[in-house]
């Protein structure tokens, strides 16, 4: 059985600054925590080892690159049974951009990236509703994203499992 790791106050402030900033060069966060370039890869190599950093990431204005629409789907299922099946296939449509196990009435739901109306109802009446467990969709359209902000570290301790 794996141990935890329970990250460490540099781990934490590694990840705070590129939680704030993606593109900032391992040698300029060494400097500003005062520690070596080696330091700074072997955490981040480590990081990624434990599953805690997965992947890093632009985060784009939608609209401004041609995805004027952001909706939020509610997916039923016949059957749970299906669920690893029908996530495969969301996989397959690149509107769907996150998808989410889910406590209450849906069984998924899930966040699509659309150019415009058609676009989004060519998405959910040719591709999400035609998957075969999929028994009905509910759509909720975003009219404005008001703030997003990433996690503050700070907030609660984060363990890994090593």
């Amino acid at each position: 059985m794996s141990r935890p790791y329970e990250l460490d106050d540099t781990d934490r402030r590694i990840l705070s600054l590129l939680v704030q900033d993606a593109t900032l060069a391992y040698s300029e966060i060494a400097r500003q925590l005062h520690v070596s370039g080696g330091t700074i890869h072997s955490r981040m190599t480590r990081l990624e080892e434990l599953g805690v950093v997965r992947r890093a990431t632009l985060d784009l204005d939608l609209a401004k690159v041609g995805f004027g629409i952001q909706a939020f789907l509610g997916i039923y299922l016949l059957k749970s049974s299906y669920c690893d099946a029908v996530i495969a296939q969301l996989r397959e449509i690149p509107a769907v951009i996150s998808v989410h196990f889910t406590t209450g009435s849906y069984n998924l739901f899930a966040r699509l990236a659309c150019r415009d109306t058609q676009h989004l109802r060519n998405v959910l009446h040719d591709l999400v509703q035609q998957i075969e467990g999929v028994e009905r969709t509910e759509t909720l359209i975003s009219l404005e994203e008001v703030f997003s902000r990433p996690v503050q570290l700070e907030e609660a301790p984060v363990v890994a499992q090593s």
